[in-house]
């Protein structure tokens, strides 16, 4: 639980303050379109917090894996694909469709997909082979 919530605290941390005072909470131009300031400082908070999220979970949460460290990275890649479309969904329909403010917004989404993810982590990316 540590360092799952570890890993949660940095996530909302660097979305605070991405949201409120990087972005200070205005559309951001990327190309040719316009990205609302949850979305974006979802990115910025997921790039920092993806690679540490890796390390705490290889090296101190599932270190009885035999799975190689690159089909660990791999899985966790592909569980990760889908907590960044749970993130985005539950983020768009929080702050868009609900009207909610954001970071509220993401501390309930950070704690939905924290469940998804541990489960998904234990049973699939960091798997442990049974003894029969």
């Amino acid at each position: 639980m540590a360092c799952g919530g570890s890993t949660a605290v940095l996530d909302i941390g660097v979305y605070f303050i991405s949201y409120n005072f990087i972005f200070h909470k205005q559309p951001v131009p990327i190309g040719g379109i316009m990205m609302g300031a949850h979305i974006a400082a979802f990115i910025v908070s997921f790039l920092i917090s993806f690679p540490y999220g890796f390390i705490m979970n290889k090296f101190i949460v599932f270190t009885t894996s035999e799975l190689r460290g690159r089909v660990q990275l791999f899985r966790y890649g592909l569980t990760v694909i889908s907590c960044i479309g749970l993130n985005y969904l539950f983020l768009k329909l929080f702050v868009e469709g609900f009207g909610w403010f954001a970071t509220p917004s993401k501390i309930l989404t950070t704690a939905l997909v924290a469940v998804y993810s541990y489960f998904t982590q234990q049973y699939f990316s960091f798997k442990v082979k049974k003894i029969k």
